[in-house]
């Protein structure tokens, strides 16, 4: 084999670990992620998935990466197009129902980083650090949407894109929990309405 095949076999290897570390740690979180029960669902031996991270830290943290770009791929990239301000929001905020809603073959346990922030919320250190590195990504993200929107027009002048991004968060944690821990079958209908009073039409 050659060095430019092994090195696309390892990469593609690491990406199966991934993977399949996203799908455990939505159900189970991040602290159940073990190079034991990886190694066993992958066919792998124990020394197989260490040799590709080193560490259980080193694992987790990948797994976080490896979310968080499945997380801007099944929401943001499908809203990336649309108009700035309200339409991408609003296109935004679709997506993320439908990936909390549909994505189980992604996330079979529901939204990751809600399972990952309650998880690591009181702790310190690295993976906590990631885990609200990526939040706070996030949030400026949507922020900037809501100033375009209120510069716009389409939501009222005096809007505080902070609060606002800080009920769209309460709003999305909400909705994951009808759905996981309830399965509450409004509660889509819910959320939209919710949104609806959040995000409904305005003209200054």
């Amino acid at each position: 084999m050659s060095p430019r095949n092994s090195a696309a076999e390892a990469r593609r290897t690491r990406e199966r670990i991934v993977e399949r570390g996203i799908a455990l740690a939505s159900s189970d979180g991040l602290e159940g992620l073990t190079i034991g029960r990886l190694a066993a669902d992958l066919g792998m031996s124990k020394a197989g998935v260490l040799g590709h991270f080193g560490t259980k830290e080193t694992l987790q943290l990948a797994t976080l990466d490896g979310a968080a770009a499945a997380f801007s791929r099944l929401v943001w990239e499908p809203a990336a197009d649309r108009e700035p301000g309200l339409p991408r929001l609003r296109a935004v905020c679709d997506a993320w129902i439908a990936y909390l809603d549909t994505a189980r073959d992604v996330f079979p346990g529901g939204c990751f980083f809600t399972t990952a922030s309650v998880e690591f919320d009181a702790r310190g250190g690295p993976v906590r650090e990631s885990v609200a590195r990526m939040y706070r990504a996030w949030r400026r993200r949507l922020a900037a949407e809501v100033r375009t929107a209120v510069a716009a027009g389409d939501l009222p002048a005096g809007s505080d894109p902070e609060q606002t991004v800080f009920e769209l968060i309460g709003l999305f944690m909400a909705l994951n929990q009808e759905i996981q821990l309830f399965a509450a079958p409004d509660a889509v209908d819910r959320a939209r309405r919710a949104l609806d009073r959040l995000l409904g039409p305005h003209r200054a």
